[in-house]
């Protein structure tokens, strides 16, 4: 039997009380506790990634993330990225590129593309296919490929 627990995040650099669930997912706690809806629900079994975030700089799929463990630790969703230089350039790029499509799966690759180039600032090919797993319906990959060399200056 799940309870409630109090907690706070820090999302963005912006701290938000939380009052859920236990065992509530950090996927749902952004998107109907906390109102940041950038970040989706794909497959909820981590096989998509559209759910992708940052927790402390590390990748994570939130649909599978407990929220509570995210406590005092740094979250940032796909609506912190413009005040990241990295994320930044990826949006900018991922503009100039036109890069999606329907766009549903775009905040989690967004997410992807930033670890990946905070990892590798200058990706090889390799570099980006072992990142950018991840999925995309409409099948955009070649431009997601475009607006990373674009934002790595490698274009």
């Amino acid at each position: 039997m799940s309870e409630n627990v109090s907690y706070t995040l820090n999302v963005n650099g912006q701290n938000y009380p939380v009052t859920a669930d236990s065992g509530l997912p950090l996927l749902w706690v952004l998107r109907d506790v906390v109102g940041l809806t950038g970040t989706k629900y794909g497959c909820g079994i981590t096989q998509c990634k559209a759910c992708s975030v940052l927790v402390d700089g590390v990748l994570e799929r939130s649909c599978d993330f407990d929220a509570k463990n995210a406590a005092g630790k740094k979250v940032v969703t796909v609506e912190g990225l413009e005040t990241d230089p990295v994320g930044s350039r990826l949006q900018k790029a991922w503009v100039d590129e036109q890069v999606p499509q329907c766009g549903y799966c775009q905040s989690g690759m967004l997410i992807a593309a930033t670890s990946l180039l905070k990892k590798f600032p200058r990706p090889s090919d390799e570099n980006i296919n072992e990142y950018m797993d991840n999925i995309c319906a409409c099948g955009t990959y070649n431009r997601v490929r475009k607006g990373i060399k674009r934002a790595a200056g490698v274009a």
